[in-house]
C-alpha cells in the first residue's frame, strides 16, 4: 500500500528537500538584509525564527524519508519526535511573546496558525503510520502545502511588509 512505502515517495521528497534548502537559505539572506527592520518590531526576530524552523523540519522531514530500507515504525516515531518537537518549542515561545494592547489579533493568530499548519500533519502522519493506519505518509501532503504556504506567507511579511 502506497501510503505506507516510502520508496514510493522518493522522488516527491528530493524535490521537497531541495525546495527546503533552497527557501531556508533565501529566507537567512532576506533577514540578514532586513535585519535592522525586523528588529524594530519585537515579533518580527520570533516569526523569522518560526519560519526557518518549520523550513529545517521540512528538509529533516525529507530526509527522514529519503534514508533507504528505514522501517516503518521508526519513520513513524521520527515523524512524530520532529513534529512534537517543532510545535513544542514554537508554540511556547510564541505564547511567551508579550502581546501589546495595540497589537491586532491577527498578529498572534496568524503565525500560530502557521505552526500548526507546517507540524500538526507531521504528528499525524507519525502516529498513522506506527500504528499502521490511518492515512500513512498522505498526512505529509498537507504538511508540505502547510509548511511551504507559511513559509512564503511568513516570508513576504519579512521582505515587503515590514516596509509598509
Amino acid at each position: 500500500m502506497t501510503a505506507y512505502q516510502p520508496d514510493q515517495w522518493h522522488d516527491l521528497f528530493v524535490a521537497m528537500a531541495g525546495a527546503a534548502a533552497a527557501l531556508t537559505g533565501l529566507i537567512f539572506v532576506a533577514v540578514s538584509i532586513n535585519l535592522q527592520q525586523i528588529l524594530k518590531y519585537r515579533a518580527l526576530p520570533v516569526r523569522a525564527v518560526e519560519t526557518l524552523t518549520i523550513l529545517l523540519g521540512l528538509l529533516m522531514l525529507s530526509v527522514f524519508i529519503l534514508v533507504p530500507g528505514q522501517g516503518q515504525w521508526l519513520l513513524g516515531l521520527e515523524m512524530l519526535v520532529l513534529g512534537a518537537v517543532i510545535a513544542a518549542v514554537l508554540l511556547i515561545k510564541r505564547l511567551r511573546l508579550p502581546r501589546a494592547a495595540a497589537d491586532p489579533l491577527t498578529w498572534t493568530l496568524t503565525p500560530t496558525g502557521v505552526i500548526l499548519a507546517g507540524t500538526l500533519p507531521m504528528i499525524a502522519a507519525g502516529i498513522s503510520l506506527l500504528v499502521g493506519g490511518g492515512g500513512g505518509l498522505y498526512w505529509l501532503v498537507p504538511e508540505l502545502i502547510g509548511g511551504f504556504a507559511g513559509a512564503v506567507f511568513n516570508a513576504y511579511i519579512l521582505l515587503v511588509e515590514i516596509w509598509r
